[in-house]
């Protein structure tokens, strides 16, 4: 007889939380390049979501963290978050030296990889 199994209801982790936000802040980024083109107010808008973005990659790697160490899961998340706050700090020092010729693509692969993140969500299998 074959035995029958219930999902357990998903529940929102920390660790999505600050890959979400992440998200956003990269995607409000992108916006905001577009109002640098049309708008005086753009350049102070995505300087205040530059600086979100950041502490949101930051917020990545202390959920990373978290996440691993009380559960023994493993470390891996830490890299991919470690690895994304180089990537947001490369970003940071390109627009302040106004090279938009790596600036905006860094920015787009930046956001793929966020979404990438987001969408892999928790796994049943540990790594």
């Amino acid at each position: 007889m074959a035995a029958l199994t219930t999902e357990k209801p998903r529940t929102i982790t920390f660790l999505q939380i600050a890959v979400g936000t992440q998200t956003l802040a990269i995607f409000f980024q992108a916006v905001t390049a577009g109002l640098l083109l049309s708008s005086s107010h753009g350049e102070l808008l995505h300087g205040v979501g530059a600086r979100v973005m950041y502490g949101a990659s930051m917020l990545y790697v202390l959920a990373a963290v978290l996440a691993w160490r009380p559960g023994g899961g493993s470390p891996r998340p830490i890299l991919y978050a470690s690895g994304f706050l180089v990537l947001a700090s490369v970003q940071v020092v390109l627009g302040i030296a106004r090279v938009p010729s790596v600036h905006v693509p860094l920015g787009v692969l930046m956001f793929a990889l966020s979404l990438l993140a987001l969408g892999r969500g928790p796994s049943a299998r540990r790594f």
